[in-house]
């Protein structure tokens, strides 16, 4: 049976069959909107028509979420409803799917995918992978072990929460122009760098296949930077990933 990854974001949840072996998705992701409010009800029965769509016997499903995963509860909730709070995610959406399911942060996600299959493959020392969406999610690797749940983008930046000046949505909201919201990144990244002294910053989000329109503009960072290979599809790979490396129980999470 297939192992499925769907990835839940602010404005949208999309998911697909992943090929394990290859690191790709196997088939043309499906994607519905986030429902607002974006109640655990609510979300997981998105979740539940994402992988019905594929008509499909299911096996196990990794599943993200934009915020702290600590045991598949929710530990915080961004970009989604605060009743998401202290919820078992990992014990809801397997009653809807009644399959096992293994929920992690969606960045650590993303991260898990380019540090396997991407642009992170075969690196050491510090490495952090960001997404930028909605929000900015984070995934920090030390010699290639995952620190889960560091939500980096939640960092103060000039008085703000790091993601509200910074994120793709800002640069949306804001109608800024690509040098505009470039200096923001720069900003935000070179204050990640301070804190972590990373040798390299991977990018990624939706935005990471437009990378040729900000990463050459972006300034004051010394790590290398680059685009992650996976591009958006890298939360649904790692999601499987993940629900493959997991327990086969209802409650298991990574």
């Amino acid at each position: 049976m297939d192992v499925f990854g769907v990835d839940i974001g602010g404005s949208g949840i999309k998911g697909a069959p992943v090929d394990l072996g290859r690191g790709e998705i196997a088939e043309e992701r499906f994607k519905v909107l986030t429902p607002h409010p974006a109640t655990p009800d609510a979300v997981a029965d998105c979740v539940r028509q994402v992988v019905r769509h594929f008509g499909r016997p299911v096996g196990q499903v990794g599943v993200t979420f934009p915020g702290v995963v600590v045991g598949g509860t929710t530990r915080t909730a961004a970009n989604v409803d605060k009743s998401w709070i202290g919820r078992d995610a990992a014990g809801l959406l397997g009653e809807q799917l009644g399959t096992p399911v293994t929920v992690l942060n969606d960045a650590d996600a993303a991260g898990l995918a380019e540090m396997t299959h991407g642009a992170g493959r075969g690196r050491t020392g510090t490495v952090v992978v960001l997404t930028f969406g909605t929000g900015i999610g984070s995934a920090v690797f030390i010699d290639g072990r995952l620190v889960p749940n560091t939500e980096l983008g939640h960092l103060e930046l000039q008085g703000h929460d790091a993601e509200t000046r910074a994120s793709t949505r800002a640069k949306e909201d804001e109608d800024l122009s690509w040098s505009r919201w470039a200096k923001r990144v720069g900003r935000y990244l070179a204050h990640v760098e301070m804190l972590f002294s990373p040798e390299l910053f991977v990018i990624g989000g939706g935005v990471s296949r437009k990378a040729g329109k900000f990463l050459p503009l972006i300034e004051g960072v010394s790590a290398e930077v680059v685009p992650a290979q996976l591009e958006n599809n890298a939360g649904i790979v790692g999601a499987a990933m993940a629900a493959s490396a997991a327990p086969s129980a209802p409650s298991s999470a990574a």
